[in-house]
C-alpha cells in the first residue's frame, strides 16, 4: 500500500518531467554606481516594472525594445526602504527531518542515517569518560517535544559558550504537527556539554558527521533568532523601475552555529526578489540620488521541469502527503530500490520500466489503494486503532471484502501486460513479445519455451528505448563446441560472452578472474582475482579449479589479522558489510559492526 504509492509519486514526477514544455523568459539587469562618491561601490539591480505595472519579458524582441527605450535614460533611486527582519532556528530534528537533513549535507541515503542514528542511540564506548553511553535520544518520533531539564541544559552551554545575548529569556518551544504519535521526544544530545569535536576519536567517521549535525541543530534550536537588516531600492528610468535588494546580518543568533540545507528547486519564471539574505550589502542611497550606468545585462532564460526526488526530497513528499510512518521511511525507499521499481542516478530518484508498468497496472485496477488520499486515510485510521478509537475488525471487513473483488478483476488484467509487436525472432522468425520483468524491458519469442531467444529492450536499444539495436556484436573468436563466432549478448546480470548458436550449442565463455594482487591462502601459490556472478562479486583463486579457495568478501589489505597475521575479508549481506573475518579456516578471529555500515558503493554518495 505505501510503497506503491511511493513509487506511483516517482512516476508521475518523472511523467511530469517529460511533458514538461520550456517557457522562454528574459530578464534585464542594470549595473549601477552612486555618483560623486570617493569609492563607488557598483550594485545590481532587476528590471520589475513599466508605468507602475508588473512586466515580463517573454522574447529578445521585447527585451530590445526596452534596451530602445533605456538609451540616455537617467537612473534616478525614487524609494528607499529599511527594515530589520528576524530569522528564527528550525526545531530540533524529528525523523523525517534527520533523514532529509543528512542526504542534503552529508550524503547520506535515509537508510544509512537510521543505522548509525541506532548506533549512537544504543550507546558507543567512551572509555575512561564514561563507558558505554547512549549518545542521543530515540531516533524514530515526529514530536519536537524537549524535556525541561535538556533545555535548562541548553540554555546554560549556551550562556556559558556564546554570551547571555545567545540565550533566549524563556525557551524556544516548537510545535509538533496534529498527526505526531508524541510518545518520543526529538532527536537531541543526551548532553548538550558532550561536544562532537570532544569524542571524534571514539568515533566512526559517519557517526561523528551524523552526531555532529544533531548537536548542532538541537543548540541552534535553543538559540536567539538572526537579525538581518535589509534595505530596498527603487530605482526610476524613463518609465521603467529596476529594484535592487540587500542585506546585512546585525546579529547572528543561532546562524553563529547552524544554518538549514536547501533542496533544489526549479527555476523561477520571475525577475527579481530572490532571497534578500542571499545578497550583499547595497552602498549607502537616498531617495533623488542619481546613479551612473554601468551596463545592461539582457539575459534569456527557460522555465524548468520541477527536479526529480532525491532522497531528502521523497522523505519531505511522503511526510507532506502522510505515506507511511517515519519510522518507515528508511525502508520504503530502500525495498523499492531492491525491487527494481526505482534506480538511484546521480543522487535522484528514476522509475525503471518496472516501476512505470507496475504503476499503471495498479493504478487501472487498484485506483483506491493507489490514492495517495487513501493511504493518508488509512495511516489516520491505524492510529485509532492503536489508541482504541476505533475496531479493526470492522475496518478491515470493510476494506476487504472489495478489494476481494477488485483482486479478482486485477487477476484477469494481469494477462495482458504482455505488448505485441512488429519485431521477428532471429533464431525461429516466430513473432516476438515485449514483457516487463523486475529487470526491466525485454523482448522475448513466442516460441517459448522451445525457443528461449530473449533480447533486453532498453540495453539493446540502437539509442532510441524499446527499440531493439542491430545483431550483437561479433567477435574473430571462435566456439570451441561448434566453430562459430562468439557474439556479445545481454543478460539479466550484464553483458557476456556466448556462442550465436543458442539454443542448439549453449556454449558461454568465461571470463577469467581479474588479480587484485593478493596471494590466495588456500593454495599459497595462486592469486585471488575479483570475478562476477549472479549472487553479486566474489573473489576466487585464479588457479581454480585446481584451488577451489574463493571469498564472498573483499580481502583487506591495510592491516593482517591480530591474532594469526593472515589475511582479513569482509563480510555482510545484501550490500551491507556487517563485520570482518580472518580467511585462515583455522582461525576464529571475527569483528562484527553493531548495525552494520554502508559499503563502499553506498559510502560513495557521501563524497
Amino acid at each position: 500500500r505505501v510503497q506503491s504509492v511511493a513509487v506511483r509519486i516517482i512516476v508521475d514526477r518523472e511523467r511530469e518531467i517529460r511533458a514538461f514544455v520550456p517557457q522562454e523568459y528574459w530578464t534585464l539587469t542594470a549595473t549601477l554606481m552612486p555618483q560623486n562618491e570617493k569609492k563607488p561601490q557598483a550594485f545590481d539591480a532587476g528590471l520589475t516594472q513599466f508605468n507602475g505595472k508588473k512586466i515580463e519579458l517573454k522574447t529578445e524582441d521585447e527585451t530590445n525594445k526596452v534596451l530602445t527605450d533605456l538609451k540616455g535614460a537617467i537612473y534616478t533611486v525614487t524609494k528607499v526602504k529599511k527594515s530589520e527582519r528576524q530569522r528564527r532556528p528550525t526545531a530540533p530534528f524529528i525523523t523525517s527531518t534527520i533523514q532529509q537533513e543528512a542526504a542534503r549535507k552529508l550524503g547520506f541515503s535515509s537508510k544509512r542515517t537510521m543505522s548509525v542514528a541506532q548506533q549512537l542511540y544504543e550507546g558507543i564506548d567512551l572509555g575512561a569518560d564514561g563507558g558505554q553511553v547512549g549518545l542521543i535520544t530515540y531516533m524514530r518520533t515526529d514530536s519536537t517535544r524537549i524535556a525541561a531539564e535538556a533545555q535548562a541544559e541548553a540554555r546554560q552551554f549556551i550562556l556559558t559558550s556564546y554570551g547571555e545575548r545567545y540565550a533566549p529569556a524563556k525557551p524556544n518551544v516548537y510545535k509538533t504537527k496534529g498527526s505526531a504519535q508524541d510518545a518520543h521526544e526529538a532527536i537531541r544530545p543526551t548532553s548538550t556539554f558532550r561536544e562532537p569535536d570532544a569524542l571524534k576519536n571514539k568515533l566512526s567517521s559517519d557517526q561523528y558527521k551524523l552526531y555532529r549535525l544533531i548537536w548542532l541543530r538541537f543548540v541552534a534550536s535553543q538559540m536567539t533568532p538572526a537579525v538581518m537588516d535589509v534595505v530596498t531600492a527603487d530605482i526610476n528610468a524613463n518609465a521603467y523601475t529596476f529594484r535592487a535588494a540587500g542585506s546585512t546580518i546585525k546579529f547572528d543568533g543561532f546562524l553563529r552555529v547552524y544554518s538549514e540545507g536547501k533542496d533544489e528547486t526549479p527555476a523561477p519564471n520571475k525577475q527579481t526578489d530572490a532571497d534578500d539574505e542571499e545578497k550583499p550589502p547595497l552602498p549607502p542611497l537616498n531617495e533623488g540620488q542619481t546613479l551612473d550606468l554601468q551596463k545592461l545585462f539582457p539575459k534569456q532564460h527557460f522555465t524548468e521541469p520541477p527536479p526529480r526526488f532525491s532522497e531528502a526530497t521523497l522523505v519531505k513528499a511522503l511526510e507532506e502527503q502522510g505515506i507511511g510512518r517515519p519510522s518507515t521511511y528508511a525502508s520504503i525507499i530502500s525495498t523499492v530500490q531492491d525491487r527494481g521499481y526505482v534506480e538511484l542516478k546521480e543522487k535522484r530518484f528514476y522509475p525503471t520500466d518496472l516501476g512505470f508498468a507496475v504503476t499503471d497496472y495498479l493504478v487501472k485496477n487498484f485506483q483506491t489503494i493507489m490514492d495517495v488520499g487513501f493511504t493518508a486515510d488509512m495511516e489516520d485510521r491505524l492510529d485509532k486503532i492503536e489508541e482504541g478509537e476505533q475496531d479493526y475488525v470492522s475496518l478491515m471487513k470493510a476494506f476487504y471484502d472489495p478489494f476481494a473483488d477488485t483482486l479478482k478483476k486485477a487477476d484477469k488484467e494481469s494477462e495482458k501486460m504482455v505488448e505485441q509487436t512488429d519485431k521477428i525472432c532471429p533464431d525461429c522468425a516466430k513473432p516476438l513479445i515485449k514483457r516487463v520483468s523486475r529487470f526491466g524491458a525485454f523482448y522475448s519469442c513466442t516460441g517459448y519455451p522451445e525457443c528461449k531467444y530473449r533480447l533486453d529492450a532498453k540495453a539493446e536499444a540502437g539509442g532510441v528505448d524499446g527499440e531493439p539495436a542491430p545483431p550483437p556484436v561479433e567477435f574473430d573468436v571462435q566456439c570451441p563446441n561448434c566453430g562459430k563466432n562468439l557474439v556479445e549478448r545481454m543478460g539479466r546480470f550484464g553483458k557476456f560472452v556466448a556462442c550465436p548458436g543458442y539454443p542448439t550449442c549453449k556454449y558461454i565463455h568465461k571470463e577469467k578472474p581479474v588479480s587484485i594482487g593478493v596471494k590466495c591462502p588456500g593454495c599459497k601459490i595462486g592469486e585471488l582475482g575479483e570475478k562476477k556472478s549472479r549472487m553479486g562479486i566474489f573473489y576466487p583463486c585464479n588457479r581454480y579449479p585446481e584451488c577451489k579457495f574463493s571469498l564472498s568478501g573483499k580481502p583487506l589489505t591495510e592491516r593482517p589479522c591480530p591474532a594469526c597475521g593472515g589475511l582479513l575479508h569482509e563480510t555482510g549481506y545484501r550490500g551491507r558489510i556487517t563485520g570482518i573475518k580472518c580467511a585462515n579456516v583455522e582461525c576464529s578471529y571475527v569483528e562484527k559492526f553493531a548495525g552494520g555500515k554502508a559499503s563502499e558503493t553506498e559510502g560513495a554518495d557521501a563524497a
